[in-house]
């Protein structure tokens, strides 16, 4: 086949051109630090990031809604621990004014402290994250006191569904399938019955009344151990969430991984290759500059 200048000026322009494509693709490499900017580069590559992009999309999730669980978590433990300080105080007085050692006045005081400690545990029972209250269950849009000082001068009185077992769990996911619970049981702590025997001291002491101090006693204790037993249970299920939590990092890490290993191009190779490329085109250039530099003028000279 005769070999024509026409056709090794083509060839040399179609090698130029696929050089410079080459250059192109590595300088996109380098200047974004992927192995591929659009899906007809790699289509397996484009592929497996798209799998493993959700699944880092998904851990991240699961990471946020622990968040979610820690700030609940964390709220409801300081709230239990200051009304179980409160309850602690109610008991070291009761005890107290069943010595007989306490004046009238005395009571009296003693009676004012414990209002305000009752006081206190309307305030703790109204606890938010945000815009929820923490201590209602499900029902995280209405206050669980639905009176905090009735008229008639009776306890306060907790929202009609506290006991209800349908508002029992806020659940959050942590991992697919497997869920949480965020919140204490509503009915077991800052419930009817708390308030009731509260309120009930307080009325004794302000009355200089101590004869069912003894009952009263009692009623205080079932208190605070049913809010014990909560405390105990939440402390529980934040050991499981500090588990869960380092299981997700784990998980996010290892999926963060695989996908830099499919997707991140190895920097130190495409700084290599593409100064490689260079010498090759530089070559190209050279070799096309002699090939179509003859002219006729050339040949008649």
């Amino acid at each position: 086949m005769r070999v024509t200048q026409s056709m090794l000026t083509n060839n040399s322009m179609r090698n130029l051109s696929s050089s410079y494509s080459r250059m192109g693709q590595l300088q996109d490499q380098l200047s974004t630090g992927k192995k591929i900017t659009r899906p007809s580069d790699d289509p397996v590559v484009a592929m497996k990031g798209m799998f493993y992009r959700s699944n880092v999309s998904g851990v991240e999730q699961y990471k946020r809604n622990l968040s979610e669980l820690y700030l609940w978590m964390d709220n409801s433990e300081a709230g239990l621990e200051q009304g179980n300080q409160g309850l602690q105080r109610v008991r070291e007085l009761v005890l107290q004014g069943k010595n007989g050692t306490l004046s009238e006045d005395d009571k009296k005081a003693v009676a004012a402290e414990i209002g305000q400690i009752k006081q206190d545990m309307i305030t703790i029972a109204e606890t938010k994250v945000g815009s929820r209250y923490i201590y209602h269950g499900t029902d995280v849009n209405k206050s669980p006191i639905k009176d905090k000082a009735p008229a008639d001068g009776s306890a306060p009185q907790v929202a009609d569904n506290l006991g209800n077992t349908a508002i029992g769990d806020y659940i959050v996911e942590v991992s697919p399938g497997v869920t949480l619970k965020a919140n204490v049981t509503p009915g077991k702590v800052f419930n009817q019955e708390m308030f009731d025997t509260l309120h009930s001291i307080q009325k004794a002491f302000e009355s200089n009344d101590d004869t069912d101090l003894d009952d009263m006693l009692n009623k205080l204790d079932r208190v605070i151990e049913k809010l014990s037993s909560e405390r105990s249970d939440l402390g529980a299920r934040y050991n499981r969430l500090e588990m869960v939590d380092d299981r997700l990092s784990q998980q996010e890490t290892m999926a963060k991984r695989i996908m830099s290993d499919n997707e991140d191009a190895e920097i130190e190779r495409v700084i290599t290759d593409l100064k490689s490329q260079e010498s090759v085109h530089r070559a190209a250039l050279s070799v096309g500059a002699r090939i179509m530099q003859p002219t006729l003028m050339d040949f008649l000279r």
